[in-house]
């Protein structure tokens, strides 16, 4: 195997949890009987087959630590700390999932993160300094969860990414069918709803020990030597995105040479073009899910005829 195989073997294992091989669950995209809740040119489409998501996750973990409810829940429960690319590889899977399957596989594939939900469950201190109990099912913190999420998602595309057919809001309203497969009752449907729902959330958000620990793993997983510099660009990328309150509280600035900002969106966009380059212009999961829709296409003419 030639360096450039050993590299691209190298940079798929990071998104699938140390497996060089393609996980099989990408190929069952190709099954089901419905087309799923977004077509091909959809804004969620369009948005997650691009390549501005390795961005906007990064950005979803920054943002959701802030919030010491979600942020306990991480650090009793989750195995962060010795699998950091683990819990990685299944959020993919949930993404992936509601994105590309058919209606039947998102329903399922979100009622078993519901499962997992129920398991955790403990205490916290609150931004007041109060001790609250919380579960993982809490309709505040799936708000939250799917409100980080989202926020991110738009934001990486905006600033990395090409135009989003309809525009951020109709990303927004699109990626509401996500949050109620979770159980979120009145999801944002615009972006102007988005920014209202993330702002009430303002006096809940604080920092900690914890948020300090976890922010550690997300600073410096543990990546091949080969992907530790592209990532702490895509790092940097995903902190120049968040809101200046955010990233104040995270104790995080956006990369400086003094007083000037350094040119970021470019090195970003550079690091992408080699990750896409990586990973090639479509991932299996994709793939899979076209197979399927070309296979109802032609039942529906069939029966149609």
């Amino acid at each position: 195997m030639g360096m450039i195989d050993t590299w691209k073997t190298q940079l798929r294992t990071t998104f699938t949890d140390g497996d060089p091989t393609i996980p099989q669950w990408q190929f069952e995209f190709e099954k089901g009987d419905d087309a799923g809740y977004f077509p091909v040119g959809s804004a969620v489409w369009t948005v997650h087959s691009s390549i501005t998501p390795t961005v906007a996750g990064i950005r979803a973990l920054l943002l959701q630590a802030l919030h010491p409810g979600a942020m306990a829940g991480v650090h009793a429960h989750s195995s962060f700390r010795e699998e950091p690319l683990g819990r990685l590889a299944n959020t993919i899977r949930w993404i992936f999932t509601v994105t590309y399957g058919s209606k039947t596989a998102a329903r399922e594939g979100s009622e078993f993160v519901q499962r997992l939900h129920t398991r955790v469950h403990g205490t916290y201190i609150d931004s007041r300094g109060d001790e609250r109990s919380y579960a993982a099912s809490d309709p505040d913190l799936i708000r939250w969860v799917h409100l980080a999420f989202t926020d991110a998602f738009v934001a990486a595309h905006a600033a990395y990414g090409g135009p989003i057919p309809g525009g951020p809001d109709q990303y927004v309203a699109e990626w509401a069918h996500a949050g109620q497969l979770m159980g979120l009752e009145d999801p944002p449907r615009s972006e102007a709803e988005l920014r209202s729902q993330l702002a009430a959330f303002d006096d809940e958000l604080t920092t900690s020990d914890q948020v300090r620990e976890a922010l550690r793993y997300i600073r410096r997983p543990p990546l091949p030597r080969s992907q530790r510099l592209g990532y702490r660009v895509l790092f940097a990328g995903a902190v120049a995105t968040l809101e200046p309150r955010h990233r104040e509280m995270l104790g995080l600035r956006v990369p400086s040479l003094g007083p000037v900002p350094l040119p970021i969106r470019t090195t970003v966009r550079l690091v992408l073009g080699v990750i896409r380059l990586g990973l090639g212009p479509e991932g299996p999961a994709e793939a899979a899910a076209k197979k399927r829709l070309r296979r109802l296409s032609g039942d529906a003419d069939s029966s149609a005829t």
